[in-house]
């Protein structure tokens, strides 16, 4: 039976051509299934779950936290009580039992044959389930380590897009439903078939099968994957004959995109609809052009995708990089690095297995990087728990070091080093059990001398309270030599280590990499988000010009509604130049290959701004623009300007330079009267005497991007929903002079 089940397209057909019935997106909801576990001792598979596909998911899982427990299974335990030692442990072997969960905004309730099991508020509203949604029966979610899974059998499934109440509930019989649930299993009648006609595609992973009415499930993995009923366009693969939908899907596609009001033109913008997370990684300077890989989510797993540019504004789309494939079910972050013998390397976390793998490794010799290569020993950094390991040194003494989101790779006398992130450590040893040593960020160093064979060395760092908090982590990871010029040329002799942390966003360190003990020596911390994580994971080079040249992840992506209608999340911050200022502060300006994009130049020259007064810019291209000032605060306490301002006002972002506070400001709170952040974000910025504010501005849509002085920078998405265009300068508490103002139309350089 189990060759025989993988795929049902002459019943999907049939149900597809009746339509779906019920909402097509599941908010408050009911999951109803009548299971019969056949091991009571088993941990953490499904007998019903819905799959969002980007993580999320909603489940009946059993034993996962408390052996024996029913209970509500949901991605990192968002919507999942952990404290479960008073909850009723199952005891039927011998017949189905009925049990349900029942989700009412932030409620949630279980049922086991019409009864209250457990009640609870979850901390957060319903998660919402897009007409996409995977369901399936036997792993928690796509996601799960394969070894998890439901050891049973299943007679009747549903899914009901209302909160039923527990007389409903206990009117339920398997195989009759006096109103049509949102998707529906009734495997009595020995049919796959889903009743609603919503699902129509199946997949078959390990022993599933149908025996005596029912639907049976081995353990070990095995999983009946149902997916919505299947059409020409999403049915098609490369290398079958392309059908004139296809062609005419991509077409529409294109053509969709080109005319969203938010999506960007000439920030990089993950492809696919998933970029969530959508960590920019893996960047190198290969053969002559800038290799990026991003990370997203292909509907079973997070994979790699990569594209590359010759000039760090146009990108040519390539193969995926890294895939879910030998032994890695899903690929979270990492690095790259080019061995001076001709070989580029990809460091990444591989995802999988009960410990959830560890740091991995691969390369590539392929003149364009189209063809990666996992060598045997691809997991060099093993986790002995997920993000982590725990073993012991030589003398027996127990060490525990982070193995996860795996850094770039540098070389120092003929040795390999490499990075991994404390996010995992600092969970589990620095907040759960309270351990000092493992707060803060911190990150792990690995030494190799061929670059499959890895020892752990010590922390790299030691970071400070007065720098960053306890609960801060170090993910991410990129560790490069400063150069000492925004051109490239010679190392500073300085080294920036650029991370997260997951509360506060990306930030760095500045210090001296002592190579004698191999330690790093922070010497200045600086934040490149403030409020909030909206500017994000950092990724980073260095060129042939010896220019450090680093991306982060826009991390404020639209709203579901919207991703669902307009098909795409997951932007980019502009490439930055970064340098080591005589100061030994942090240099940053936009790359300058962006000013290829400049059209026809505005410029005004010397006005005056009056105190509390405004000076409107008219006639500027607001859309997709560039500005460039040079202002002379004077007497004034704040100096700036208004972009992506409407007709009336009321929609306006807000970039000024505090002069008292010393302090570059962005301030999003009337951004958008739709969707998007509202924060006023603030950054520290002290003007010399005499000193003018020059001030770089790209507007890019729903994003924004500030530049000062080349020393400070803030980057927002903004969502202008009445799509104003407006300019406008003010000066408050006193008068300033505007010394000039250029102002660029700039060519979109995204494909679509």
């Amino acid at each position: 039976m189990n060759d025989v089940l993988v795929l049902l397209p002459t019943v999907a057909l049939a149900v597809c051509a009746s339509g779906a019935t019920g909402q097509e997106v599941l908010r408050d909801k009911t999951l109803v299934v009548w299971a019969a576990p056949l091991d009571l001792e088993q941990r953490g598979g499904s007998a019903l779950t819905i799959d969002n596909l980007d993580g999320r998911f909603d489940g009946v899982v059993l034993g996962e936290i408390e052996p024996g427990r029913w209970m509500p299974g949901s991605e990192y335990y968002r919507r999942t009580p952990q404290d479960q030692a008073d909850w009723p442990v199952e005891s039927r072997t011998d017949g189905f039992v009925q049990i349900a969960i029942v989700y009412s905004g932030p409620s949630i309730a279980v049922y086991r044959d019409g009864e209250e099991y457990a009640q609870y508020e979850a901390g957060e509203p319903a998660a919402e389930f897009l007409p996409g949604a995977a369901v399936l029966f036997g792993r928690r979610h796509l996601d799960a380590t394969t070894g998890d899974s439901f050891h049973g059998r299943i007679l009747d499934a549903r899914l009901y897009s209302v909160a039923l109440d527990p007389g409903d509930l206990r009117s339920l019989r398997p195989g009759e439903a006096p109103e049509t649930p949102w998707a529906w299993w009734y495997f009595g009648d020995g049919s796959l078939a889903e009743r609603t006609g919503r699902y129509g595609q199946y997949a078959i992973e390990g022993d599933v099968r149908l025996r005596e009415g029912a639907l049976e499930l081995g353990g070990n993995g095995a999983t009946l994957i149902a997916r919505p009923a299947a059409q020409t366009l999403s049915t098609w693969r490369p290398g079958a004959p392309v059908p004139r939908s296809v062609i005419e899907g991509a077409r529409n596609l294109r053509e969709h995109l080109l005319h969203d009001p938010y999506r960007p033109a000439y920030h990089f913008v993950v492809p696919e609809d998933n970029g969530l997370p959508g960590d920019p990684n893996g960047a190198v300077f290969w053969n002559g052009r800038y290799h990026l890989m991003y990370l997203f989510h292909n509907g079973q797993a997070f994979e790699w995708g990569h594209v590359s540019s010759k000039d760090l504004v146009h990108w040519r789309h390539h193969p995926r990089s890294i895939m879910a494939d030998q032994g890695d079910e899903g690929i979270f972050s990492g690095g790259a690095f080019a061995d001076p013998s001709g070989t580029a390397w990809i460091t990444y976390w591989g995802l999988g297995g009960p410990a959830g793998r560890g740091a991995c490794i691969a390369y590539s010799r392929d003149p364009h990087l189209d063809n990666w290569i996992k060598p045997p020993e691809q997991s060099v950094i093993p986790s002995t728990e997920l993000g982590y390991t725990v073993t012991q040194d030589e003398a027996g003494n127990e060490i525990i070091y982070g193995s996860a989101d795996p850094s770039n790779i540098w070389m120092k006398d003929g040795r390999y080093y490499m990075l991994a992130g404390n996010l995992l450590v600092l969970n589990r040893f620095g907040k759960e059990l309270g351990l000092a040593q493992h707060q803060g960020d911190t990150a792990y160093l690995f030494e190799s001398d061929d670059l499959l064979n890895w020892r752990y060395l010590h922390p790299f760092y030691e970071s400070r309270r007065e720098w960053t908090r306890a609960d801060e982590d170090n993910m991410c990871p990129v560790f490069l030599p400063l150069p000492a010029d925004p051109n490239g040329g010679e190392p500073s002799g300085k080294h920036l280590l650029l991370f997260i942390s997951h509360n506060l966003g990306c930030q760095y360190y500045i210090g001296t990499y002592d190579e004698d003990t191999d330690r790093f020596l922070p010497e200045t911390h600086g934040r490149m988000t403030w409020v909030d994580n909206a500017y994000f994971a950092p990724e980073a080079l260095i060129d042939d010009r010896g220019r450090l040249i680093m991306w982060a992840w826009l991390t404020a992506n639209p709203p579901e509604e919207h991703i669902r209608a307009q098909g795409w999340q997951g932007v980019y911050g502009l490439p930055r130049s970064l340098w080591l200022r005589p100061d030994g502060t942090l240099g940053m300006r936009p790359a300058e290959e962006l000013t290829q994009l400049r059209q026809g130049e505005q410029q005004w020259t010397d006005l005056l701004l009056r105190a509390d007064e405004e000076l409107p810019l008219p006639d500027l291209p607001g859309e997709l623009m560039e500005l460039e000032l040079v202002i002379e605060p004077q007497d004034a306490t704040r100096v700036g300007l208004g972009v992506c301002r409407s007709a009336r006002g009321e929609e306006e972002t807000v970039i000024a330079y505090d002069v008292a506070r010393g302090a570059l400001e962005v301030d999003t709170t009337r951004s958008s009267v739709g969707f998007g952040r509202r924060v006023v974000e603030s950054a520290p910025l002290l003007l010399e005497a005499d000193e003018p504010l020059v001030l770089r501005v790209f507007l890019d849509r729903g994003v924004v991007e500030a530049y000062a002085n080349e020393r400070q920078a803030i980057a927002r998405q903004v969502y202008p929903t009445l799509g104003g265009q407006g300019v406008r300068l003010f000066s408050n508490g006193g008068a300033a002079r505007v010394v000039s103002i250029h102002a660029w139309p700039l060519m979109p350089s995204n494909p679509y």
